[in-house]
């Protein structure tokens, strides 16, 4: 029993490090390799959900981040793209007539980029053009 209770409190503490500059997705997938690592397939679950729950509510820019990422994409007057449906996280941008800008080394994102897609700032990662965070 205790050794339950000392897995789940490291599972809780190494998801929620790992899972608060990665949002949902990835703070899911990070928990679930952790927790599968120390506990097994029970572990892999109590750290998926735990990961994704931190990560959503933090997301990649996380909350102290996030407004001044907000205030610096707007003052860029980038031009905002339009794309028909909800834009969201997982969301695959066309592969054309979209353009990509550089992140300020401030924000410490390496390897995500950013554009504007109906009027909102959007982390894209550069490679896939994956949608990785939407910030309103």
């Amino acid at each position: 029993m205790h050794a339950r209770i000392a897995v789940a409190a490291v599972l809780l503490f190494g998801a929620s490090v790992s899972a608060h500059a990665q949002g949902g997705a990835r703070g899911a997938q990070d928990g679930a390799e952790r927790g599968g690592n120390m506990a097994g397939p029970l572990g892999a679950a109590v750290g998926s959900a735990i990961g994704g729950a931190v990560g959503t509510a933090n997301e990649i820019l996380g909350i102290d981040r996030r407004e001044r990422f907000r205030i610096y994409a707007l003052a860029e007057r980038r031009p905002s793209f339009v794309v028909r449906g909800a834009v969201r996280v997982g969301t695959v941008l066309p592969e054309d007539g979209i353009v990509y800008y550089d992140v300020p080394p401030e924000f410490a994102l390496n390897g995500l980029n950013y554009t504007i897609v109906n009027d909102h700032p959007v982390l894209v990662e550069p490679g896939t053009r994956r949608v990785v965070e939407v910030v309103n």
